[in-house]
């Protein structure tokens, strides 16, 4: 059985001992179509923050094309896989290593996909886990989306959370970990297909 667990509100990041200024959704897009920020600026907007994004090691990138060739074949109609491309939250433009969302690919020629049309979000961790159990979990949680992944390869396992929760400490109330001898449900506007086996997502 997969380990299930019941989380307690997480408080916010601090923020640094320094002046600092957020930036809005609008700003951090002027700034790429002035070209303050380029396709070069591996970077994307959390929370205000623009944050680095790590390079990717050979095992990262190779665990998010096994996630996207195992997770296509099960998806119901009108649903596509996305992958490292923007979501629209409210203070945040994230770049998800998948994000199972509404298709078809058309309807995102004029705007990134917004809470209402992602089912799943995926982040590959090995040097973020931290980042993406912590920030990541509170920027979901705040903006509703209503599964998250985390595949995580240092543990060799899938974490999945659920239940978004807003308010003063955003985040998830249940995190269930699946670890290799499990399969990895597939929940989808609600309703459960088929899963994966966690032994294979794992290269």
């Amino acid at each position: 059985m997969a380990t299930v667990e019941t989380l307690l509100p997480r408080e916010a990041s601090q923020l640094p001992p320094i002046p600092v200024h957020r930036f809005t959704v609008d700003q951090y897009h002027r700034m790429i179509e002035m070209g303050v920020l380029t396709s070069n600026d591996r970077v994307e907007l959390l929370e205000g923050w623009i944050v680095d994004k790590l390079p990717q090691h050979p095992a990262h990138a190779g665990t998010i094309s096994i996630l996207q060739a195992k997770l296509s074949p099960k998806l119901p109609k009108g649903w596509i896989i996305r992958v490292q491309s923007p979501i629209a939250l409210d203070d945040s433009e994230p770049e998800p290593d998948l994000a199972v969302v509404r298709g078809p690919e058309e309807r995102y020629l004029a705007a990134h996909p917004r809470p209402e049309d992602i089912g799943i979000t995926i982040e590959v961790s090995d040097s973020t886990v931290d980042y993406d159990r912590n920030d990541k979990v509170r920027a979901y949680g705040r903006a509703r989306l209503p599964v998250y992944w985390i595949v995580n390869l240092v543990e060799l396992v899938v974490e999945v959370y659920t239940g978004p929760r807003t308010g003063k400490a955003p985040g998830y109330r249940t995190r269930e970990v699946f670890r290799v001898e499990h399969g990895v449900p597939i929940f989808l506007a609600g309703r459960e297909i088929t899963g994966i086996p966690v032994r294979h997502l794992f290269p």
